[in-house]
């Protein structure tokens, strides 16, 4: 089990319904469906772990986030999960307006490059390769990276409205300096 996932769950209402983004092989909304009996629905593109899904029991359409959620009405979700897919993402404007239209709430996560251990690695002439960040340059299926202090601007680029926003590192909340001390970002926002 991976430790974010109660992390993640504490601020998922019990019973929500659920949409993840990029919902990889299922395991999160697994976890919600059993633990805060929530309705959970994922989208994926990768064939492998749509079968994954299946196997876990979830639901989950295979369809590239790129092309948009024009499938589902405005605030037909309480919550829209994000996690780790907005790097992965060519229009990532577009699709957090998408999850704010489709979900009355959203959270979002990325691996945060501003993390001490990434700019030390930096700063030594290379490229990390860390759990958050697990690909050599050459071969990452990231188009880009962020930072934990990224997501407020384009948080308000967007017209959304960030609810909280916190740092996760080693399965632990870091509120106290998160873009230094936090290998991964977190945000929770809608529309504003």
């Amino acid at each position: 089990m991976n430790p974010r996932f109660d992390i993640i769950a504490a601020r998922v209402p019990q019973g929500a319904r659920v949409l993840d983004l990029g919902c990889g092989t299922g395991a999160l909304l697994a976890h919600l469906r059993d633990t805060r009996g929530c309705s959970v629905q994922g989208i994926e593109i990768d064939p492998d772990k749509v079968v994954a899904c299946a196997r876990r029991g979830v639901d989950v359409l295979q369809l590239d986030l790129e092309q948009g959620l024009a499938m589902f009405a405005d605030a037909s979700f309480d919550l829209v999960l994000m996690i780790d897919s907005l790097p992965n993402l060519r229009h990532t404007e577009a699709a957090l307006r998408e999850a704010a239209r489709v979900g009355r709430s959203g959270i979002a996560t990325f691996a945060n490059f501003a993390y001490w251990r990434i700019r030390l690695r930096v700063l030594s002439g290379r490229l990390p390769v860390t759990e958050e960040l697990p690909y050599e340059w050459y071969d990452t299926p990231n188009l880009r990276v962020a930072t934990f202090a990224d997501f407020a601007v384009l948080a308000a680029k967007c017209g959304l409205r960030v609810h909280d926003a916190l740092g996760v590192e080693a399965g632990r909340e870091v509120r106290r300096l998160p873009n230094l001390l936090a290998s991964e970002a977190m945000f929770v926002f809608s529309a504003a």
